[in-house]
């Protein structure tokens, strides 16, 4: 029941907007700062890295509800341990992506509280299906935002290092959750699995661009 209390209380702070992680976000070099002071993004370049990190601020949110739908079922306490250390790095990223949004003057998706649902019933149900399972779409999706990430490094502005900073990090973040569900055993998922899980991604990424 407290699990429950704390997966519930957790989502309400996703959705709503109220979770702050531990961590500062991270901020450009001083030779970037000085750069991005001196050449401002045009409006079609704010609009571009407002769609960019409100995409990137939906796939916080589902990790969000993918490490707690995980963790409410995982068999492990070892593992339970592990996806709560995960998810507070991942409770940064959520910070940091819908701050950013806000100061390009955007908002952040509508369609929040679908993703939440979603990846939460993922979450749950390959908790269920056993900790390897867990592990392994917890592996599949993490090297799958990685890719993500990488691809939106090429496609910020030049001028907007305060958004590259906050991905960069991210981006190693996440490598390093892959690792560690790696090591602890992940199962390699079946292609069509992860075919699977690339489409819903796609029409995810889509929507959240749009709004």
């Amino acid at each position: 029941m407290d699990a429950f209390i704390l997966a519930v209380d957790r989502a309400l702070g996703t959705l709503s907007g109220s979770a702050h992680g531990k961590r500062g976000a991270p901020t450009p070099t001083k030779l970037s700062a000085t750069r991005a002071e001196s050449t401002p993004l045009t409006e079609p370049e704010r609009l571009e890295s407002v769609s960019l990190m409100r995409v990137n601020h939906a796939g916080e949110v589902a990790a969000q509800a993918l490490y707690q739908g995980q963790a409410l079922t995982s068999r492990s306490p070892e593992l339970r341990q592990k996806l709560s250390a995960a998810a507070d790095e991942e409770l940064d990223h959520l910070a940091w992506t819908r701050e950013r949004v806000h100061a390009l003057g955007g908002r952040t998706s509508v369609f929040d509280p679908l993703w939440y649902l979603g990846a939460f019933t993922i979450g749950a149900i390959a908790g269920v299906a056993g900790d390897r399972v867990s592990l392994g779409f917890l592996k599949a999706t993490e090297e799958q935002v990685e890719a993500h990430l990488a691809s939106h490094l090429n496609r910020l502005p030049a001028a907007d290092d305060a958004s590259r900073a906050i991905v960069e990090q991210m981006k190693i973040d996440e490598a390093q959750h892959a690792q560690m569900a790696h090591r602890l055993g992940a199962l390699e998922l079946p292609s069509p699995i992860q075919a699977m899980m690339r489409a819903s991604a796609k029409v995810m990424t889509t929507l959240a661009a749009k709004g």
